[in-house]
């Protein structure tokens, strides 16, 4: 069993903050887009109250609105202003930072090389600070495609849950084409992120089968099933509950590893740990090479309210 593996920081700050909301404020809560990726969560808030949305519009005038954990650009927050609505944004600190990369760069001129998968709200939101300096740039295979005004002016940036193998190809294909590409002044994949796939990297040799709990519009989620297979895992699955397990996938299989993406509740790995057992693998060995020990406040605009209110 892979550990680090599920919350993160991000995800649990963004999660929290809806529930912290609904308590402080009653409801409903409406939450813009789903706050983290994974099924679970999203229906278990909406069972304590919440209410997912696409967008602003469908928000009543004057109520409180979450923004997701995946970042949004700046329109979405005016949008929010125009209706009244008291928004509270969850975004990911990391997130922000890369936000906060892009808007600087912008201002200095520079054509941004966004790597990142296509439709993806982090990537909808980050594209938004500087729609006419940024370009999407989708894996290896999209860099053919990529313009510059001044190949000795541009810099790349990147979604915060990608793979960092294929992130990294990537960016060596984009040098080959411009070799004065400029990096972040620091790594865009979040640290979650990266301990994850590192992790599922040092034992899928091991595994004759990888499990990875996490929702199929979990981007970190199905990156981790990726990786466990490019090194070395028979075969790698994504599920989000325990009853979701094939028991086909086990046949034959003395050694099976197990994940889960970084908004994945860990009550969810238990179900699998205990269905498993039922299934002869009850010896359980940890592997935990790194230790997490990050976490971020409250967004400003909530923790304000709680101290008001005497609930910081």
């Amino acid at each position: 069993m892979a550990k680090p593996r599920g919350y993160c920081a991000g995800v649990d700050r963004a999660v929290v903050t809806v529930e912290k909301a609904l308590e402080l404020y009653g409801a409903p809560v409406y939450v813009r887009k789903e706050i983290v990726h994974n099924r679970h969560v999203v229906e278990t808030l909406a069972g304590k109250g919440a209410v997912f949305v696409e967008e602003n519009e469908e928000v009543p005038p004057g109520s409180v609105v979450v923004f997701s954990a995946h970042g949004v650009a700046p329109e979405v927050h005016d949008q929010a202003a125009e209706r009244g609505l008291k928004a509270i944004d969850a975004t990911c600190p990391l997130v922000t930072k890369v936000h906060k990369e892009a808007v600087r760069y912008a201002e200095e001129d520079y054509d941004i090389l966004l790597i990142g998968h296509e439709g993806h709200e982090e990537v909808i939101g980050t594209s938004g600070e500087a729609p006419e300096h940024i370009q999407l740039v989708d894996g290896p295979d999209a860099v053919d495609q990529v313009k510059v005004r001044d190949p000795e002016k541009v810099v790349w940036l990147s979604q915060t849950t990608l793979s960092v193998d294929e992130t990294m190809e990537t960016v060596g294909r984009l040098k080959q084409r411009l070799p004065m590409l400029q990096s972040p002044p620091s790594d865009d994949i979040c640290y979650a992120t990266q301990n994850r796939q590192q992790v599922v990297k040092d034992i899928a040799a091991e595994c004759d089968v990888m499990l990875v709990v996490g929702s199929k519009n979990s981007s970190n989620s199905v990156r981790l099933v990726e990786v466990a297979v490019q090194h070395g895992a028979r075969a790698g699955y994504l599920i989000d509950f325990a009853h979701e397990i094939d028991e086909a996938w086990l046949e034959g299989a003395s050694t099976v590893g197990l994940s889960s993406g970084a908004s994945v509740p860990d009550n969810l790995v238990q179900d699998v740990l205990a269905h498993l057992a039922k299934r002869g693998f009850a010896n359980v060995e940890v592997f935990e090479p790194v230790t997490e020990k990050i976490a971020f406040s409250l967004p400003r605009e909530l923790a304000k309210d709680l101290k008001a209110a005497g609930r910081a």
